[in-house]
């Protein structure tokens, strides 16, 4: 049966395949990639775009994280209520307008676009760092306290690995939401795939619509493929098992 599968699922791909190319041609997206004035042009778009993203990401993971571990400790636990509810209102005003904002008090260009594109972030990550962490099964935390670890050890050696498959989960939402988001950041003169995007229906040119969506679209996915492997790399084997 499985072997079955295997064979409808490679015939579906490659059918797949085979419509996407037919679908290249006839959209002239191929004509359009194959031009030598076009082609660094798209590649310094998607540079952009990657530049972006691995900026705003960068800066939120690492504020997501850190404030997640903070409002985990007794010191700090107490704020945990109406700090998640300052981080999240960056989610629950809409991506167009967060950049907006960005663009009346910073200007235009990647800054702006990287400022909003951080707030827009954080929520996932540390609301997902904070609810990894304290849903640790307290026997673990007990029992090293017991054997005599510091705080910091136990953070580091026992909470955190423990939390880390929830960790990644938040880091991969704020990831795909992040690259799909950047496709606007080109409204503020940030560049990126958004450029070929919104200029392909401005002028109702398909091939350069499609040769802004489709790296979008691939980004993500990529961008997916890796958290999974991230996942492999930084949890635990008995972990990933129990899960």
């Amino acid at each position: 049966m499985s072997r079955l599968l295997s064979q409808v699922y490679r015939f579906l791909l490659m059918l797949v395949l085979l419509c996407a190319g037919v679908m290249a041609e006839r959209t002239g997206l191929v004509q359009y990639l194959s031009d030598p004035y076009e082609y660094p042009y798209i590649l310094s778009r998607l540079w952009e775009h990657v530049c972006i993203v691995g900026e705003s990401m960068s800066i939120a993971t690492a504020i997501g994280v850190i404030a997640g571990i903070l409002l985990t400790r007794s010191r700090f636990r107490r704020y945990a209520g109406i700090v998640m509810y300052i981080i999240s209102l960056g989610q629950t005003i809409p991506s167009l307008a967060v950049l907006a904002l960005a663009m009346s008090f910073l200007g235009i260009g990647s800054g702006p676009a990287v400022f909003a594109l951080t707030v827009y972030s954080i929520l996932p990550i540390a609301r997902n760092t904070l609810a990894g962490i304290t849903n640790v099964p307290p026997h673990l935390t007990d029992a090293a306290r017991g054997m005599g670890m510091p705080p910091a050890r136990i953070l580091l050696e026992i909470e955190i690995p423990n939390a880390m498959k929830i960790i990644i989960t938040g880091f991969r939402i704020a990831l795909i939401i992040n690259i799909g988001t950047v496709a606007l950041a080109y409204l503020i003169g940030a560049g990126g795939m958004g450029d070929l995007i919104f200029t392909g229906i401005e002028v109702m040119m398909t091939a350069k619509l499609l040769a802004g969506a489709i790296p979008v679209t691939i980004m993500a996915l990529i961008a997916d493929f890796c958290c999974g492997l991230l996942e492999l790399l930084l949890v635990p084997k008995g972990l990933r098992l129990n899960g």
